[in-house]
Order: structure tokens, then sequence, then C-alpha cells
């Protein structure tokens, strides 16, 4: 059996010892690093030979006479890298390998890294055999990426020094590996065994299955819409499970939005355990939830689960693998009983997972994405559940943005205690300061917006990163200020980053807000960049019962000509629901204040037909705190609860609970569209009788909406479609969509808004709103409800 793995991840398993640094401090800038190695392989002349591929095979009889470990009779261990330059001497051959920073030069000696010296002698080892010399020369080459300033360090060995060192990683690494191959043969029998959990399909769900083992098969993108009651997350994962068995996929990623999204794919996964399913399956935690220390910084001087993190995190792992489902509570009491990160850790367990679960941002966010698996790519297969809500995330996951006052304010902490800072902190102010005036004398409202980057102010942010790492490089004494200044360090290193990236899909955006100035790089169209995310994975499945109109969410997702979709209609009888449509009634805000008493009283009309449960769906809170005040003088019977913002988990939980599956009198819950309870809730059966959606849901009219408006205007001639009717219409789907949740339960909608009567809204609807009724009056509401439910 063969096993693949790098020479990084070879060297960084075996060897990596001591403190986790928050952040990756110092670390290279992906484009400009990539500018450097290749200005670095210019200037080497003839005989410089870069970028070359490299490949050894343990064991391998032409070099080794014997074996340290029996476990080579049924493992093939093949090594690749590629090595980033050969220097071809006559005497000896030299490796090159180039290490771009940010760091100082001052800051980094021969001993700075000591797994930099170990890749650059497996890759000595590696072409020595292959061209049979008996000694080689490595050189480290250290390039400080915002000087150009070079750095060399060079050492010689012998080729029985560099064999020794090889064999001695390839055999550490030899008892990993024949564990996870144990575990491989074990799972794979597993997959192949169980079958489809639920004896037989929903309509529309094999339909699905067999989408997405193709696909996954044919290294694909799906685009699914799939409406609820197909059972998607089971349609997705099930084939997916299958492909891995096969050998089509290595790894699964299930993407979602929210927690709940998360608990769904959980238990499709328990189901098949039940099967016989064995998978070792993982469920990534937010750092802000599963932290042990939230009031301390991650500097390892002050966190004990940063100090020494690397010395015990082999043992953590090895334990760990004697555990399948490792959830946030097992992840959390191994971190504790070892001492470690849990977060993390928890990201180190990703490595060897056959199933994470996690949000969007672990595979598309560039400050936070799993960068030690995607970076070179791999078979991984991404499900992206609610896919729809990638589109504004993307956005934001691509953008960065700052404030100016806690750059003056930072700048004020450090003035006595470091120049160097101080001075680094000046010019981002200043720089800032420049944009404020620009913004505020060029347009005279306090709102910019401009087709290049601000370089002056990304000069100044990359200056003070190398200033901040000096210092908390070199220092080692506790200031008060130096927690902000590690958010600041991290808010500049996502500015730059995101500047890397900036194109034609970007502009400026520069606004006043209170007593603050903020300056955006605001991501327009995040299509090319999912495109590149999508492509660090084998295939890509990205479904969701609102992924209307297609092609819209194929543009804008990543999608490309070859890309496959799929349309599936609802499983459920049309019948059971009742969709009723109020016209008269504009919810545009030049109007909204003339309807409140309107609304009010056609939500009276439909919920006084039947004694249950409904939403009333809102697109503002004022709106919704209108027509909740009046409705509540208008019919006092009836129970009234109210969203609010910033609600926690608890209260959520708490709102949803008075959703019974038995009501003893009405109850009516105002709540946001598009926000916790319009979409992945469940309230199955008497707990959801009905629904009232106020308005096509579209989002408000900013200044950012605006400019996607505009950028889209020109691209595509769809801007007021790209940046309001799609999204808002999206929202009305889905809050419709908590109705109907199985093939037995029945409700009733009701649509207020003239706009719903449009043409280009009514192209909008689903294939199964067959049948709408228009109620103009609460009188013809109240009997089209009641003639439906005495129907069934």
């Amino acid at each position: 059996m063969i096993v693949k793995i790098s020479v990084r991840n070879l060297v960084e398993f075996v060897l990596r010892r001591g403190d986790l640094q928050p952040g990756s401090i110092g670390a290279s800038r992906a484009l400009e690093g990539i500018k450097a190695h290749q200005f670095i392989q210019k200037i080497g002349g003839s005989d410089y030979v870069p970028e070359v591929s490299l490949s050894y095979s343990y064991p391998n009889p032409e070099h080794l006479s014997s074996y340290k470990s029996n476990l080579c009779e049924s493992l093939t261990l093949e090594v690749n890298g590629r090595a980033d330059g050969i220097i071809i001497k006559e005497t000896t051959s030299c490796i090159d390998e180039i290490k771009t920073t940010s760091l100082d030069l001052d800051l980094i000696d021969e001993s700075y890294n000591d797994l930099h010296w170990a890749q650059a002698q497996c890759y000595a080892f590696m072409y020595a055999s292959q061209e049979g010399l008996e000694a080689m020369e490595t050189q480290l080459t250290y390039v400080q990426l915002d000087t150009n300033q070079i750095k060399r360090f060079s050492r010689k060995f012998t080729f029985i020094e560099l064999e020794e060192f090889f064999i001695n990683l390839v055999e550490e690494y030899l008892v990993w590996a024949y564990r996870l191959q144990e575990w491989i043969v074990k799972r794979d029998e597993s997959i192949r065994t169980i079958q489809f959990p639920f004896g037989t399909y929903r309509p529309g769900q094999r339909e699905l299955a067999v989408a997405v083992y193709q696909t996954i098969k044919q290294t694909q993108k799906l685009f699914a819409q799939a409406p609820t009651g197909i059972g998607k997350t089971i349609g997705a994962l099930f084939p997916a499970l299958k492909a891995v068995a096969e050998g089509h996929t290595k790894q699964i990623f299930y993407l979602t939005a929210k927690t709940i999204t998360r608990t769904v794919a959980e238990k499709a996964l328990l189901d098949l355990d039940i099967q016989g399913l064995k998978i070792k399956r993982l469920t990534l935690t937010a750092k802000s939830k599963i932290c042990f220390l939230p009031e301390e910084s991650c500097l390892p001087e002050d966190c004990q689960f940063a100090r020494g993190y690397y010395d015990r995190l082999r043992v953590a792992v090895d334990e760990m693998f004697n555990e399948d489902a490792w959830t946030r509570q097992t992840v959390e009491n191994h971190a504790r009983r070892h001492s470690i990160c849990p977060f993390e850790f928890s990201l180190e367990l990703a490595n060897w997972a056959d199933v994470v679960i996690c949000d969007y941002n672990y595979v598309f966010d560039p400050r936070v994405y799993l960068k030690h698996l995607f970076l070179e790519g791999g078979e991984y297969t991404f499900l992206i559940d609610e896919a729809h809500n990638l589109v504004d995330r993307a956005r934001d996951m691509f953008s960065a943005e700052l404030g100016k006052e806690s750059w003056l304010s930072l700048k004020r902490k450090t003035k006595d205690d470091n120049k160097r800072l101080t001075k680094s902190l000046t010019k981002v102010n200043t720089a800032l300061v420049n944009e404020k005036k620009d913004c505020t004398e060029t347009t005279g409202n306090g709102e910019s917006v401009q087709k290049e980057p601000p370089n002056g102010l990304i000069q100044a942010l990359r200056n003070f990163i190398k200033e901040a790492e000096y210092f908390l490089k070199t220092n080692d004494q506790p200031y008060s200020w130096q927690e902000h200044l590690l958010d600041q360090y991290f808010q500049a290193l996502s500015f730059t980053r995101t500047a890397d990236s900036y194109d034609e899909r970007y502009i400026t955006y520069k606004y006043l807000t209170g007593d603050d100035f903020q300056i955006k790089l605001f991501c327009l169209d995040p299509s090319m960049r999912l495109m590149e995310a999508l492509g660090r994975g084998r295939s890509s499945v990205l479904f969701s019962a609102t992924l209307s109109p297609m092609d819209y969410f194929m543009n804008i997702l990543g999608g490309e000509e070859t890309s496959y979709k799929l349309k599936l209609s609802s499983p459920f009888p049309a019948e059971n629901l009742c969709l009723l449509v109020n016209d008269r009634i504009s919810t545009k805000y030049k109007q909204r204040n003339s309807t409140y008493d309107q609304v009010a009283e056609a939500i009276q009309a439909l919920v006084l037909t039947r004694m249950g449960n409904y939403f009333a769906f809102f697109s503002s809170y004022h709106y919704m705190k209108e027509v909740y005040s009046r409705f509540r003088e208008l019919e006092p019977q009836v129970e009234v609860i109210c969203q609010f913002s910033d609600m926690k988990e608890e209260e959520r939980e708490a709102f949803l609970k008075k959703f019974s599956q038995n009501p003893e009198q009405t109850l009516v819950g105002f709540v946001l569209l598009g926000g916790i309870f319009g979409e992945g809730i469940d309230l199955i059966g008497e707990r959801l009788s009905g629904a009232i959606v106020v308005g096509v849901g579209l989002p408000q009219v900013c200044m950012e909406r605006e400019i996607i408006r505009t950028y889209f205007e020109a691209s595509c001639q769809l801007g007021f479609e790209f940046a309001y009717m799609y999204p808002g219409m999206n929202k009305v789907l889905q809050a419709v969509g908590r109705v109907i949740r199985t093939e037995k339960d029945r409700g009733v909608v009701l649509l207020i808004d003239e706009r719903f009567s449009k043409t280009a809204y009514k192209r909008l609807f689903p294939e199964e709103w067959k049948s709408i009724t228009c109620c103009r009056t609460c009188d013809s509401i109240l009997s089209s409800a009641q003639n439906f439910w005495s129907a069934n």
C-alpha cells in the first residue's frame, strides 16, 4: 500500500516543537512571497535550476540495505516535494530553500527555524539519491518582503548524514501512517456495507444522491436547488461517503452558515452510525466559544495552553484517535488533559478527520481558512449547505475595513514606551487623516468611493506590521496596551492581504460614522475568489432549498460553464400549502407609515381562521414593532411575542419553545425576514400553522448596496436584481419554507405587497406555487383560509 506525504508535512509532523504563536506572526505574504521566490530564482544565474520536483519512495532497495521497521513490509511511503532551487556546482550541488518573511532580518540567525533546515536536508537527500551524489550543500535564503534584503546560511552534509536524517524522519512517521492505513481499511469496509438509513428515498432524493456522486467522481461542481423535504443533508452526505470508499475523494467538508444546520449534519451521521458506519468526524467550534482563557491574549507568555503547545500535541492526537466522534466536548476534554489550546487542537485534527463539519470561513475566509490543508490543494469534497447565504458572507470575508480612532488611541498609549512603534503608528494615523480629508473635502457628504486602493495607507500599514513583529519577537516586558497592539496588528494584516487581491472587482469605500472614520476595501463581486477557493478541493456541491434564479447563483458563487446544475421539485403535495397574496398594500419605505393598521388587520384575518402558531415576517425592526403594537391592541386574546436584537442562544431556544405541538391558544411570533428565525428551523406539524410575509425582502437601501447595484448594472445590466431583488426574494422563499417541513404538514401563507403580482417577481416563484389566491380584503383572506382548513 502506498502512502503519500509532502516534505513539508513530514517535517512538521515529526519535528515541530515549542510554543503556539498567534496568527503566524512574521508569516509570508502570499503574492509578494511568490514574487520574491521568482526574483531569487531569476538572479541565480545559468547554474540555478528553479522549482525542481523530487520524489522518494521508502523503502528503496537501491540505496538502503536494511530497514529499522517491519512496517515497510506492508507500506510504501512516497515523499514528494518541490525544491525552490538547485544550484549546480562543479564539486557538489546545493539545495536552495527560499523563505520570505516580514520580520527584520536582524531577528533571523542560522538557528532561527530548525524546520527550514529539515526541509532543505530532505530535498538534499532526495536529489543526492536521484543523482548518486556523495555529498550535498544546503542553503537557506531569507528574503525580507518590505526591503527585499537577503540573508543566507549554508551547511554541507555527506550522503550518509542525509540518509540517516531522512530515514529517522520516515521511520517515525511510518508508525502513524500504519495506524492511519489500518483505520482507512476499517472505514472503507464500513462505508461499503452501510445502506441508505431510511429504507426508501424521498421523491428527488435519489436524483440528488446520484448527481452528488457523479459530481465527485468527475471532479466537478454541482449547483443544486433541493426544496425542503427532499432530505438534502443525507442526500449529499451518503453518496459523498460512498465516493470516499471508492477512492474518488479523501475527505469531506460539510460547510454551513449556521449552528443549527451543523446539528442536522451531525444527526445524519449518527443515523449512519446506527447502520455500522465507522468514520472520524470533527465539528469545528468558533474560537470565541471554545477558548479556555478568553480574557488572556494568545501569546505563549500569557496563555498556558499556547506555551509548549507543540511539545504535547502529538500525544494528544494519538489519544484522540481512539475516539470516532470529535465533538466540541471531546475536543475540550482532551485539550484540558494535555493542557493545549482547544481551538488550535481542533484545527490540527482536521488533518485526520474523514468528515469535517464547519462554518464557511474555514474554507473561504483568507484570514482563517485551513492553510495547512488547502494551501496546495488536495482531494477534498466541499458540501456547501444553504449556499444562498454564501453570497453576502463571501463579500464580508473578501473585504477588509479599518477605523481611524483605534489607531490614534494605540499611538497615544505607546508614545512613552516604544518610539519605534509610535513612529509607525503615527504614519498610519497620518495616512488615515489624509484619506478622511479626501472623503470630506471631495464629496462633502461624509462618503466617498474610488476605484483605486489607498496605496499610501497600505504602505504605512506594512511598515507598522514590520515594527509590530519586531516588538513582539524581541520584547519581554509586559505592557498594558499589548493586547490592543495585537488587535491592530491582525487588522493591518487583514487589510494588506486583502489589498494584495485588489482588482476591478473591488472599490475603496470611505465614510464617517459617529465619531470615527472608516475605510473599506469592498469586494463587490466575490465570484473569482470563490472559484479560486473552490479550486482548493477536488469537487464541490453547492445546495439550498432556494437557489433561484440558478444563473445568478452560479454566476456569483464561482460557477463555470461546465458546472452541473440540478433543480428538483418539492416532494410535498401542492395542496398542502394555501398561498394567499394581498397586493393592495404597498410596503415600500415611503408608504409604510400609512400601512401599519392595514397589515395588522390582514394578520388578524389570517390567524383567526384557525387556532395555531404563526410567524409574521418583516424586513425591518421598526416596521415590525409598529405593526406589533397595533396588532396587540387589535387582538388582545392572541398571544404575541416579538424578536429582539442580539438574542442569545438560550433566548432563541426559549422563543421557539413557545411554538408547542398542541397550542391551547393562538400564538403569533413577530420576526425579521432573513433573520435567525427566517431559515434553518424545523417547526413540524402543529408547531407552525402558517406565516405572513410582509414585503418582498429587499435589503435596506444604503451606500454599499448602491455600490453593488452600480457595479452589476455596468457589468451585466442587472444591478437592481443582483443588489436587491434576488437577495430579497431569497429571504421570502426561505420564510415560506418554514411552514411545510414534512409530507404531513399543512399550512397557510399570506404574502403582503403589491409587487408580488408583478411579472418580475412572479418569475422567481418556485414551480410548486402553482395555485395562488389573490385576496385584496380581510374578508377574502378569512374566507380563503377557512375554505382551505375545512377542506383539509
